[in-house]
């Protein structure tokens, strides 16, 4: 295979150390994964390899010095799933750096994949944002962080966040407590990831306000949301006449994300409201699809291979003759 040597400078101000790593670590990991030679000489680097691996490399570069002259130091994991993204994806990581979705604590929440810059692209634009992947790419947690920025910005008036209660091998009429006590479980999520964003204190006045609202699907059946953030969450476990009542619920000034993972479906033997919602709904303007995999994975890189091994398994099981994926619990996770 035919290589190609390109060269990149480190713009004037940024300290070369923060691009390198702790004796060169980032740029060994970048080395290991792009599979290219990678040369540090005062402020000039020099990547040799394969075209397509020499043009991420520089596009990953670009965006490290973005982050350091806003005094983020690069580290390793991040930027080598940056490099798996545009490895499989190609696309432009410029801007990524500049993209502050919201700040909480000193702590910058950004894109960290060309699929997640591509997600809070859709919902900036959009009316209506489906976003479908695997665990761990950011789904909720993305399109949380954009509901509270907007309200912060006094974009919305409120924000609602939902969930279909559905019984994943438990049987909820068994749990103790009243129905409130027993619908927590399964909101509770949401609950968490808004702490992980907000003050505990602030976070329970919105909720007892009602300005922040955190409710099982079945209670937005009848209401049309106006001036609102709407997140509905693991929508792979809505029904069809679920999916089409809360999709309906649409108002003024609202929008609305819905996230789901095709791989996780506890409705059993039932079609669910995810799987076809792209062949009904694709043609409509102000409603965007945005599909996520193992390349959008931000949390610990073995859960990226895990959702790869369970594709690769899924993909020989219907290359073999489907004699086990008829019928099976789970569908594959990218449809």
């Amino acid at each position: 295979m035919n290589s190609t040597q390109v060269r990149v400078t480190v713009p004037e101000g940024i300290d070369a150390g923060l691009i390198t790593g702790p004796q060169d670590s980032l740029i060994r990991a970048l080395e290991k994964r792009a599979r290219a030679e990678i040369t540090v000489r005062g402020a000039t680097i020099s990547i040799m390899g394969p075209a397509r691996c020499c043009e991420a490399l520089v596009k990953l570069f670009e965006h490290l010095f973005e982050l350091a002259a806003f005094g983020d130091a690069p580290n390793v994991e991040d930027s080598v799933r940056l490099l798996d993204s545009l490895l499989k994806r190609g696309g432009d990581a410029s801007g990524m750096a500049q993209d502050v979705i919201l700040t909480y604590r000193g702590k910058c929440i950004r894109p960290k994949t060309v699929g997640q810059k591509r997600y809070i692209e859709a919902i900036r634009s959009h009316a209506m944002t489906f976003c479908i992947g695997p665990a761990g790419t950011g789904k909720t947690y993305l399109a949380m962080a954009m509901a509270i920025a907007a309200l912060q910005r006094h974009d919305v008036g409120r924000i609602v966040l939902t969930r279909p209660v559905v019984e994943a091998g438990e049987n909820l009429g068994f749990l103790p407590g009243t129905l409130e006590d027993k619908v927590d479980p399964y909101v509770r999520p949401l609950f968490d990831a808004l702490l992980d964003m907000m003050d505990s204190e602030r976070a329970s006045q919105l909720v007892e306000r009602g300005v922040i609202e955190i409710a099982p699907l079945a209670y937005m059946r009848g209401r049309t949301l106006n001036d609102a953030f709407v997140v509905l969450d693991e929508a792979q476990n809505t029904t069809p006449e679920q999916m089409k009542m809360f999709l309906t619920r649409l108002g003024f000034n609202s929008t609305f994300v819905i996230t789901g993972d095709a791989s996780q479906r506890d409705l059993i033997g039932r079609p669910d409201g995810l799987s076809h919602i792209q062949d009904i709904l694709g043609d409509l303007d102000q409603i965007s699809f945005i599909h996520l995999d193992s390349a959008d994975v931000v949390r610990h890189s073995l859960v990226g291979r895990i959702v790869e091994a369970y594709d690769s398994y899924e993909q020989k099981r219907a290359a073999g003759g489907g004699r086990h994926g008829k019928g099976s619990v789970h569908g594959r996770a990218h449809q």
